[in-house]
């Protein structure tokens, strides 16, 4: 489970029950008007759906399984993993590579590999794969673009159920003792509607784009290895252009292991001397 999506929620809604209590409210004011809630969700999704085809809409509980989870790319360890397949396919050939293949767990570097080891041509294993990850985007997109849209209709839709309820009130006018509390339902669509868009849909939309934008940059950097031990780079090459990928403190560490481990083989050499 993605703990940041989790932690982001529960700290926005206690800050809100926090804000309604200090204003002298009531958390259970919220629920007041269970017919305002039915009407922002059900119709925020139900005009939602109207706009995408019925595949997409059937996922939306994958949707919603995926902004909770966390991604498991380990850039680090793929830099590693390429950077020894570098170092193998330069002194043993790219043939040699066929073994180290078959136990690629990761479908798509194990699929490039593949190709690389099948003597397929650079721009076309370029293309194929690049065509793979834009595909996969593009797929990432229709969840992006359910939850955008749905953010978009829940305040109209809150509008909405706010007019409706000032409609009842205006029947009740001759009753003043009613009049504040239906008033105050009414607005509660309103709410409603804010609520669910910032604090549901939105975030959904957001979390499931900067997912997709964590896979494609992991993805790219598994081309741009794959393409780099086709062409027969040095292996330290390799890894210097991959951790162009990793955050600057990140490639900093790195750097001071490498210069760590370098000090340990410079020093039975001295002694020798």
């Amino acid at each position: 489970m993605d703990i940041a999506t989790i932690a982001g929620l529960i700290l926005a809604i206690t800050v809100i029950f926090t804000a309604l209590i200090l204003d002298g409210g009531s958390p259970a004011e919220l629920f007041a008007a269970p017919a305002a809630i039915i009407l922002i969700i059900g119709g925020s999704i139900g005009a939602t759906v109207v706009t995408v085809p019925l595949k997409v809409a059937m996922k939306i509980p994958q949707y919603i399984m995926k902004a909770f989870k966390t991604n498991k790319f380990d850039l680090k360890g793929d830099i590693e993993l390429l950077t020894k397949l570098a170092d193998k396919a330069r002194r043993e050939g790219l043939l040699a590579l066929e073994e180290d293949s078959r136990k690629i767990t990761d479908p798509f570097m194990k699929r490039g590999i593949m190709m690389v080891v099948d003597g397929i041509e650079p721009e076309q294993v370029s293309a194929i794969l690049e065509a793979t990850v834009e595909q996969m985007r593009t797929r990432h997109k229709q969840g992006i673009g359910f939850f955008t849209a749905a953010g978009a209709f829940a305040p109209t839709f809150g509008i909405i159920g706010t007019v409706m309820g000032l409609i009842s009130v205006l029947k009740q006018l001759d009753n003043p003792a009613v009049l504040g509390e239906a008033i105050a339902s009414a607005f509660l669509a309103t709410l409603w509607g804010l609520l669910s868009a910032n604090l549901v849909y939105l975030p959904m939309a957001g979390k499931l784009k900067a997912n997709s934008e964590e896979e494609a940059r992991s993805r790219y950097m598994q081309i741009e290895g794959i393409l780099s031990i086709q062409a027969g780079e040095n292996p330290r090459i390799v890894r210097d252009k991959l951790s162009a990928y990793l955050p600057p403190k990140e490639v900093k560490s790195e750097a001071e292991a490498e210069k760590g481990k370098g000090a340990e083989k410079g020093a039975p050499a001295k002694a020798q001397a």
